[in-house]
């Protein structure tokens, strides 16, 4: 792994769900020191209680500087205008964004700093703070994201991959899309915490008591219930086998008109990280049904390696990166597919967390991932643009 670098990592915001760039990040925290920047928006903002909200502790978390956040991490939340196709507004957040990072830098004696950033919003700072190298890590095709303005977006995205040493991305749509602006992109797949999920399939571990009382058998997700949940294929499987609990885990930013009505599926809104894997215990089914569009299609959902690594059986719609899984993953395109795959499963007596299920993804552990970007990061001379041939990173699933 590569260590002594101080590293400004553009991300989302600390705190949240530990996500990819959460999980490479405390990683490369243990043999570096690293300035996460908060998010800066993608979309529009609007006038709801949500936006307010946010803006607000946005504010206040700008006012309290660059803080300690975790060993060897430190928070800056910058102050920008989130209006990132308005010329003006650009103009003054990369003047705003610029003093505010050169600022924490010069506070925390970062010299020659690594930039890392996950969002094409840092494309107006990326390289004149004094770095020796520019990374731009993609996971998602944020232009195609609700309310984001996709031809700023694209824009930014553009410019920011034209001027970085190394692009690397974590799906194979991704690469197709990205390799043409960078001849250094590289594709790593996502990782996972697989001794926490493990956890699922020890006889201690708890089971939170809003899971515990359902009645089996108990069709679990969590994660982010957004308009890429397809819920009309839970409200189909929910009608049709009402014996069974339909436990939806997560912040719920979706309309769940089409399935609020009914006794047998249950939200519980956000939960604890930590709490995960006892949720995952209380399962006998995970699932993943995602509309197919081009987000979707972009991305490498990092809860079905969570799921496996739970021990757990799988029903997903077949997205390009889940399709990589194999026969780990029962794939389903239709709400009645769904439901087949789910009666099929349960009558072969494959329910819950399985050890045998969980060890597949020892293979696919972060630290593995972190050692395959550190090794590219690595061959980076300086500076210099060396072409990174076609490859398949060391740690990636083929």
């Amino acid at each position: 792994m590569i260590e002594g670098n101080d590293i400004i990592f553009f991300a989302n915001d600390w705190g949240g769900d530990p996500l990819s760039k959460h999980q490479i990040a405390l990683r490369l925290a243990e043999r570096n020191r690293i300035l996460w920047v908060n998010s800066m928006g993608n979309r529009n903002p609007t006038v709801s209680a949500h936006d307010l909200r946010r803006a607000w502790k946005k504010l206040w978390q700008f006012s309290r500087g660059c803080r300690p956040v975790a060993k060897n991490i430190f928070r800056f939340c910058p102050l920008v205008l989130p209006f990132h196709g308005n010329r003006a507004a650009r103009w003054i957040n990369r003047r705003l964004l610029a003093w505010g990072l050169r600022r924490a830098c010069r506070k925390l004696g970062f010299e020659a700093p690594v930039t890392l950033t996950f969002v094409p919003n840092a494309v107006d700072v990326a390289g004149s703070l004094g770095e020796h190298l520019v990374v731009y890590y993609c996971v998602d095709e944020y232009s195609q994201f609700s309310g984001a303005n996709r031809s700023a977006i694209l824009d930014m995205e553009r410019r920011l991959m034209e001027k970085a040493d190394l692009v690397i991305v974590s799906a194979s749509r991704l690469y197709e899309t990205k390799r043409a602006s960078n001849s250094n992109t590289v594709l790593i797949t996502h990782g996972v915490d697989v001794e926490h999920f493990r956890t699922a399939c020890i006889e201690a571990t708890p089971v939170p008591q809003d899971a515990a009382i359902l009645p089996g058998p108990v069709i679990g997700f969590y994660g982010l219930i957004e308009d890429w949940v397809d819920l009309d294929v839970i409200r189909h499987m929910a009608i049709a086998r009402p014996g069974w609990s339909f436990l939806m885990i997560g912040e719920v930013k979706a309309d769940t008109s089409a399935v609020s009505n009914l006794p047998n599926v249950h939200f519980t809104g956000r939960r604890a990280y930590q709490s995960l894997p006892g949720y995952c215990k209380k399962f006998d089914i995970a699932v993943l049904p995602f509309v197919i569009n081009e987000l979707t299609l972009a991305a490498n959902p990092l809860k079905v390696r969570e799921y496996l690594a739970a021990g757990l059986p799988v029903v997903a719609t077949p997205l390009p990166e889940v399709q990589k899984l194999g026969a780990l993953v029962n794939m389903a395109t239709t709400a009645e597919e769904f439901l087949r795959q789910c009666d099929e499963l349960l009558d072969a007596g494959r329910r819950g967390p399985d050890l045998a299920v969980s060890r597949h993804m020892d293979i696919e552990s972060w630290e593995g991932k972190v050692e395959a970007l550190s090794e590219l990061i690595m061959r980076l001379p300086g500076h210099a643009k060396t072409c990174i041939p076609d490859i398949v990173a060391r740690g990636q699933l083929a």
